[in-house]
């Protein structure tokens, strides 16, 4: 699997952009079902060409959505997905999102 393949997109929330901010810099990265963190952390070196200190993968629960209308209650799912969040080390940074 190509490096693009495996990293989705970012995350970006409140929470991980106080993550970029603090003592050890980390991002959150929307990644496959099937990666790894050593797959992940091989994509992050290729793409950004910073070295990854490590790399956690956390698996995001399924949530069931509810929305009443008129003819009723509906209820759907919104899939489940995996994030993994990678550290730098103390003087790296990805670019791309510093907005330099």
């Amino acid at each position: 699997m190509r490096a693009d393949q495996i990293i989705i997109e970012p995350v970006l929330t409140e929470k991980t952009n106080m993550m970029k901010e603090g003592a050890c810099v980390k991002y959150a990265f929307r990644v496959h079902d099937s990666a790894n963190k050593f797959e992940v952390m091989d994509a992050v070196y290729k793409l950004f060409s910073v070295k990854p200190k490590s790399c956690n993968i956390v698996s995001v629960k399924e949530k069931t959505k509810t929305r009443r209308t008129r003819s009723g209650k509906t209820v759907g799912k919104v899939p489940g997905w995996k994030k993994a969040i990678v550290t730098l080390a103390k003087g790296d940074k990805i670019s791309v999102f510093e907005g330099v």
